[in-house]
């Protein structure tokens, strides 16, 4: 990360201190919105309002979502992506800030379960892969050929040092060294 980068970060992180917490000391606190976007700012608002209440499993559980998962997404260079538990409902055509199609928890060494962020993906037959990628708070949607899907992650309830959409997460962690995802985080 650059020092300019930094600096921007800081000023926005103090500029929408009341929108959401922000800290770049602990590598577990909530995230701020990157720069000055209004697309992101409004988006990460409304995002974390609508899963505050999923950082209970249960609560997610209640709402849709898988309780059991059984692979942890890691990256031996780029850290990890966690466990995705997915809403089998949310997964159509639409992108809805408020309804991401997964949640991204970590295991903790107690058991129990951190909500670090979400995926939102468009499977390619609601929208094929060679039309014009999808938006959300902003940010164009990605590829995942290997699944068939646009996705975008947004770490709404963990910093990321990488950045708010990065793939992986440097701070996220897997029991047990989790799954190694096999494609490059570099060619998403």
């Amino acid at each position: 990360m650059t020092m300019s980068h930094r600096v921007t970060q800081l000023a926005a992180c103090t500029a929408f201190l009341s929108i959401v917490a922000c800290s770049r000391s602990s590598p577990k606190v909530a995230p701020s919105a990157d720069g000055n976007d209004p697309h992101v700012v409004d988006g990460l608002r409304r995002l974390r309002a609508a899963t505050a209440a999923y950082r209970q499993l249960d609560a997610a559980v209640a709402a849709g979502y898988a309780r059991t998962v059984a692979d942890c997404i890691i990256d031996p260079d780029h850290g990890a992506m966690g466990y995705h538990h997915l809403n089998r409902a949310y997964v159509d055509g639409t992108l809805d800030v408020t309804k991401p199609e997964f949640l991204l928890y970590e295991r903790m060494p107690d058991g129990s379960y951190r909500l670090n962020g979400v995926e939102f993906i468009v499977p390619y037959r609601y929208w094929p892969r060679d039309s014009t990628p999808p938006v959300l708070m902003g940010q164009t949607l990605h590829h995942e050929n290997n699944f068939k899907y646009w996705y975008l992650h947004v770490w709404a309830w963990t910093d990321n040092t990488d950045g708010l959409f990065a793939n992986m997460n440097p701070d996220v962690r897997c029991p047990g060294g989790g799954t190694i995802y096999r494609a490059s985080v570099d060619s998403l």
